[in-house]
């Protein structure tokens, strides 16, 4: 199943560790969920040795984390933040990642992302045999790097997918990035 639902979208999730220290941890079961109110949803299973997942753990002792879309040219940092890590050490040093702040939200941002979802948790659901938990955040901040922002032809935002150039995961070590866009008007 992993390898034939694809591409899947990339949630690169930050969360703040019970000692201050960020998590980052790549998820590529994750998918918006709701518009009024804005909600996404992530699954997160448990580490190898059986213990709970760093990012399950802080979500639910602190409420907040933030999504990031990577991009092309974060692939490898992404695929490098999957590494199990002890309890309470960042994989951000590790990466090299930097965070700057994002006004309105308890948590910062990847300086490097293009979008980033500031999200506060709304509700867990337990599936499966594992279990694996269903985290719903509700998103209370969008940013956009004004690089992939602009305008329609009717002048009003319109988000840039290509600009975005989001990475999708596909099964293993596989990533997928933009090729060529197909724009195929709906019917009134």
């Amino acid at each position: 199943m992993i390898q034939t639902i694809v591409p899947r979208p990339v949630a690169w999730v930050l969360s703040e560790h019970g000692n201050g220290e960020y998590n980052l941890a790549p998820f590529s079961y994750f998918a918006p969920v709701c518009s009024d109110p804005p909600m996404v949803m992530i699954s997160l299973g448990h580490k190898p040795d059986g213990s709970l997942k760093d990012t399950y753990r802080n979500i639910l002792e602190r409420q907040h984390f933030v999504i990031h879309l990577a991009h092309r040219e974060l692939a490898e940092a992404v695929t490098r933040s999957a590494r199990v890590l002890p309890e309470g050490e960042s994989e951000l040093a590790l990466i090299g990642m930097e965070t700057v702040p994002f006004e309105g939200s308890p948590l910062p941002r990847l300086a490097a992302a293009r979008v980033a979802l500031s999200c506060r948790l709304h509700e867990v659901k337990e599936v499966g045999n594992g279990p694996q938990y269903l985290v719903f955040g509700l998103v209370e901040r969008i940013w956009l790097d004004d690089a992939v922002v602009g305008q329609d032809a009717k002048g009003r935002t319109k988000v840039h997918a290509d600009r975005i150039d989001p990475i999708g995961r596909l099964g293993g070590n596989e990533y997928v990035t933009f090729g060529e866009i197909v724009d195929i008007p709906r019917d009134a």
